[in-house]
C-alpha cells in the first residue's frame, strides 16, 4: 500500500523477498513531491476528469474538442465523441478537462512476424554513416515484399540536442514530441539538387563514414548540418510548410527556440544563464524573435523528417518505441520543470540480468502535478510518436502503474515505488490507439507487480514475451502478446550462445548473472535440440523456431539475430566503458538483404500456425 505521496514503503524483489525502503529514502522522496492536494468540490479547483461514456459526472455544460457546445443531463452520452473537452457544471466557478476515450485499445486483426531493427545500425552503402529514413523505407519494402513481415518495430527516433557530443542513447530524448533530423536522407530533401557540388562533396564523406563499425554521431551531424543550411540557404521552403508550422502551435515554437539556444549555451538547459532558464521568462521570447530565422531553421527539420518518416513508413506497420522518460537537461524536461521531480530518477531494483539494479537518469513526472496539468505531457508524448506509426511499444510499461525513484546521491537499489493514475494514463493511452488506428505494446519485462498484466489485456496492451525471460513452453504463452527472443538489453542469440555476451560483461568490470545465463542458455539448447558444437546460426534458427511455437498475435526477431551477430546493442551499465548504441550492423542495407540466415529465420517466423486453442482467430479490428 502507498501512503499519502503515492511512496510504497515496502517492495518485494524479483525472488519474491519483501525490502523495507529506509525511512531516509521515505522522507526525501516526500520533500521532492510536495503535498498532494486533496481534491475539493471543484468549485475553485480544476480538475481532470478521464471517463468513459454512460459515465456519470452530473449536469453540464461541455466544450468539445472540436468547439461544439453541448449540454447534457446527469451521464455522458452513448454517442459522445471521444476526445479531450471542457466540462462545466453549473454552479462552479471554474472549467475541468474532460477527457473521454474508448477504455480499449486498437488490436491488431491478424497473426504477424517482423523485425525488430536499432535503425542507426541498420546502413545502406547511401547512407551518411548512420541509418537514415530512406533506409527505413527501404528496409520495410524488403521485408514486406521478400520477407512477408507484416511490422518493423524501430528503435525510438526522438529528438535529441542538436550539438555535440550527440546522445547516443534512443532510451534519453531530449523530447518524446519532436523526432531526431539525423535521420533525414539529406539528398531527398526538398530543393536538395540546388546545392550542387557542395551537397555532392558532402555526400561523398559522408559515405566514408561507412567505412567505421562504430557509429559517429558527432561527425554525421556536422555533415549533415552543414548540408541542411546550405539547402536552407538557397532554397527556402514556401508555403506549405508555414502553413504546417502554424497548425503545430506552441509546441512546436517553444522546442525549435529551445534547440536554438542549445546551439548558443549547450544542450543542458540547467546551465544555461539564469534568464533563459524557464520557457515562459521574457528573455526567452527576446531571444526568439531576434533568431527568428534559426528558430523557423529548427522548425523546418522537423517538417522533413515528419514529411520523410511518413512517407518511408507506408507498406507495413511501423511499431515505434516510446522511452520512460527524457533527457533532464533536454526541451521537454525545459518545458515542464514545474511538473518533473527534482533531485531524483528513474530506474529499476535489481533483477537476474542487472543484480545492482538500475538507474536510468531519467527525472520522472510528479504524478499529482501531471494530473492537475490535465495529463498534457504525457498525452501530447503518446501522440506524437505514434503519428506515421501503426503501433506503440510502451518501454518499461509498468511505469504507468508506479515508478522506481532513486534520490539523487543514492544507489540504484536504494530507491523506493512512487505509485501513478494508471486508470486514467491507459485511458489516455487508448484514446490515442484509437485515434490513430495504432495497436499498443507493453514492455512487461523485469519486476512485475500482481495483477498488472491482467490490467493491461482489459486495456487492449498487448504483452510483451521473451524466450530468455519465460521457463514455460511457448506454446502456453498468452495470445495476446508480441513474442520475441531477446531485445536490445538483453544478450543475442550468437552472443549468449558461445559465451561472448558474458565475457563481455566481465571484460567490463560487471557481475553477470552467471548462473541465469547458463540456465537460458541450457533451456535453448534442450528446446531447440542443439549441441555443444551447434555454431550461432544454428542456435539463431533453434531459438526462433522454439519462440515461434508461441500463439501470440505478433512475432518478432531483431536484425542482430538475423545476422547472427554476437554483440549487442545496449550492456546497461557500461554506458562509460563500451560505445553503447552505437555499433552498426556487421553488413550494409544491401548484403543484409541477400543473406541466406535472414531468409530462413523468415521463413521460420512466416510459416503459417495453427489456430489458437479456442478456434478463434486472435485479435480483433482489421489492422
Amino acid at each position: 500500500m502507498a501512503d499519502a505521496w503515492g511512496i510504497e514503503e515496502y517492495y518485494d524483489d524479483v525472488e519474491g523477498r519483501r525490502h523495507r525502503v529506509s525511512p531516509d529514502t521515505v522522507a526525501a522522496l516526500r520533500e521532492v513531491i510536495g503535498t498532494p492536494p486533496q481534491d475539493g468540490d471543484g468549485r475553485d479547483d480544476p480538475q481532470t476528469l478521464v471517463r468513459r461514456r454512460g459515465d456519470r459526472v452530473g449536469p453540464a455544460e461541455l466544450v468539445l474538442e472540436d468547439g461544439a457546445e453541448l449540454r447534457i443531463g446527469d451521464v455522458l452520452p452513448p454517442d459522445l465523441p471521444f476526445g479531450y473537452h471542457i466540462l462545466r457544471r453549473g454552479g462552479e466557478e471554474t472549467a475541468h478537462r474532460l477527457i473521454v476515450g474508448p477504455g480499449r485499445c486498437h488490436l491488431p486483426g491478424r497473426r504477424a512476424w517482423g523485425w525488430a531493427a536499432q535503425l542507426y545500425a541498420t546502413r545502406s552503402r547511401d547512407s551518411w554513416g548512420i541509418g537514415d529514413l530512406a533506409d527505413l523505407g527501404r528496409l520495410a519494402r524488403w521485408a514486406a515484399d521478400e520477407c512477408r513481415a507484416g511490422f518493423l518495430l524501430v528503435n525510438p527516433l526522438h529528438a535529441t540536442a542538436p550539438v555535440a557530443p550527440i546522445q547516443a542513447s534512443p532510451y534519453f530524448p531530449a523530447s518524446r514530441r519532436f523526432r531526431n533530423p539525423v535521420y533525414l536522407r539529406v539528398e531527398e530533401v526538398p530543393g536538395a539538387g540546388r546545392a550542387g557540388a557542395d551537397l555532392q562533396e558532402a555526400a561523398a564523406r559522408g559515405r566514408e563514414l561507412n567505412r567505421r563499425r562504430h557509429i559517429d554521431r558527432d561527425a554525421v551531424w556536422r555533415l549533415k548540418l552543414a548540408a541542411l543550411e546550405a539547402i536552407w540557404r538557397c532554397a527556402p521552403p514556401g508555403p506549405e510548410f508555414d502553413q504546417w508550422r502554424a497548425r503545430q502551435g506552441d509546441g512546436l515554437r517553444e522546442f525549435a527556440t529551445w534547440c536554438t539556444l542549445a546551439e548558443q549555451y549547450g544542450g543542458n538547459w540547467r546551465i544555461w544563464p539564469q534568464e533563459y532558464r524557464h520557457p515562459a521568462g521574457p528573455a526567452v521570447g527576446r531571444f526568439a524573435r531576434e533568431h527568428a530565422d534559426r528558430v523557423r531553421f529548427h522548425a523546418w527539420l522537423q517538417w522533413l523528417t515528419e514529411r520523410q518518416l511518413t512517407e518511408n513508413a507506408s507498406g507495413v506497420t511501423l511499431i515505434q518505441d516510446l522511452p520512460v522518460g527524457v533527457d533532464p537537461g533536454g526541451a521537454d524536461a525545459w518545458s515542464w520543470q514545474d511538473l518533473l521531480a527534482q533531485g531524483v530518477s528513474v530506474g529499476a531494483p535489481a533483477d537476474e540480468f542487472n543484480t545492482e539494479g538500475q538507474d536510468w537518469g531519467l527525472p520522472p513526472f510528479v504524478p499529482w502535478k501531471l494530473r492537475r496539468a490535465g495529463y498534457r505531457p504525457f498525452a501530447d508524448s503518446i501522440r506524437a510518436t505514434v503519428a506515421a506509426a501503426g503501433g506503440l511499444r510502451i518501454d518499461h510499461v509498468m511505469g504507468l502503474f508506479r515508478l522506481w525513484w532513486v534520490p539523487s546521491g543514492a544507489g540504484a537499489g536504494q530507491g523506493a515505488y512512487v505509485r501513478y493514475p494508471a486508470a486514467d494514463l491507459l485511458d489516455i493511452v487508448a484514446l490515442e490507439s484509437h485515434r490513430a488506428g495504432a495497436l499498443v505494446i507493453g514492455e512487461d519485462l523485469g519486476t512485475v507487480e500482481p495483477g498488472v498484466r491482467e490490467t493491461l489485456a482489459e486495456y487492449g496492451v498487448l504483452s510483451y514475451r521473451l524466450l530468455w525471460f519465460e521457463q514455460d513452453d511457448p506454446a502456453t504463452w498468452p495470445e495476446h502478446a508480441m513474442a520475441a527472443v531477446t531485445t536490445h538489453d538483453l544478450p543475442t542469440v550468437a552472443g549468449l550462445w558461445d559465451g561472448s555476451d558474458l565475457e563481455a560483461q566481465r571484460r567490463l568490470g560487471l557481475e553477470p548473472n552467471e548462473e541465469s545465463s547458463g540456465a537460458v542458455r541450457r533451456r535453448l539448447a534442450r528446446g531447440g535440440g542443439l549441441d555443444a558444437g551447434a555454431g550461432g546460426e544454428e542456435a539463431v534458427l533453434a531459438a526462433h523456431q522454439l519462440m515461434a511455437r508461441a500463439p501470440s498475435v505478433l512475432l518478432s526477431a531483431t536484425l542482430d539475430d538475423a545476422l547472427a551477430e554476437p554483440e549487442r546493442p545496449n550492456i546497461p551499465g557500461a554506458d562509460d566503458q563500451r560505445p553503447n548504441w552505437c555499433l552498426a550492423l556487421p553488413v550494409p542495407l544491401e548484403e543484409l538483404q541477400s543473406a541466406p540466415l535472414p531468409r530462413k529465420l523468415a521463413a521460420v517466423l512466416a510459416e503459417p500456425r495453427a489456430r489458437p486453442r479456442d478456434g478463434r482467430e486472435p485479435g480483433g479490428e482489421a489492422p
